[in-house]
Formats: C-alpha cells, structure tokens, sequence
C-alpha cells in the first residue's frame, strides 16, 4: 500500500506539477482541465483512463463538454501519495499532447 505524503512532501510535488492544488475539506489535490472541445476532452479522458488502468489508481472526474475536472487521493492510505503525484504528472503530459 502507498504511503500518504507528509505535508512537505506534497507542497514539493505541487510545486513540480502545474496548475494541480489541494481540494478544500478533503485530504486530495485536483485540477480542471479545459479543452477545444468535446472530442478533445473525451480523447483525453480515453488516454488518462488507459494510464490510470495500467497504474491499477483511478481518478475521481466529471466531464461537461469540453472541461474536465479531476481529483486524485488513494483511498486505501487516506490520502494523497505519490501515485496521485505520479498520475497527475501523467495528466498533465496527456492533455499537453491531446490539446496540441
């Protein structure tokens, strides 16, 4: 199991992923992505959701037409870990490459 991330820890791993912050009221960190489109923001659901598969760590999110907005927390250790650091990294990199 991951092992939470102390609260340094997290503020150094924020600080390398833009544009990802902590989520009021819950121990989790989140961002919203905001694409062309619809089609955009599905591909880039597709490919995170492949990603997130492979990682066995699944995100929460909702989609209206072309934002997406995610949150990511390992459940199983109570909070943030680097496996959502790592996910979010992955994100990033997905939707850098689906909005180009």
């Amino acid at each position: 199991m991951a092992e939470r991330l102390t609260a340094e820890a997290r503020r150094q791993a924020l600080g390398g992923i833009p544009g990802w912050t902590d989520i009021q009221g819950r121990d989790a960190i989140g961002k919203t992505f905001v694409f062309k489109d619809f089609n955009e923001a599905f591909g880039f659901m597709t490919r995170a959701a492949l990603v997130a598969e492979k990682m066995d760590h699944h995100p929460e999110w909702r989609n209206v037409y072309k934002t997406v907005e995610v949150m990511l927390s390992t459940h199983d250790a109570g909070g943030v870990t680097r496996l959502d650091i790592e996910l979010a990294t992955a994100m990033n990199a997905i939707a850098k490459v689906t909005s180009s």
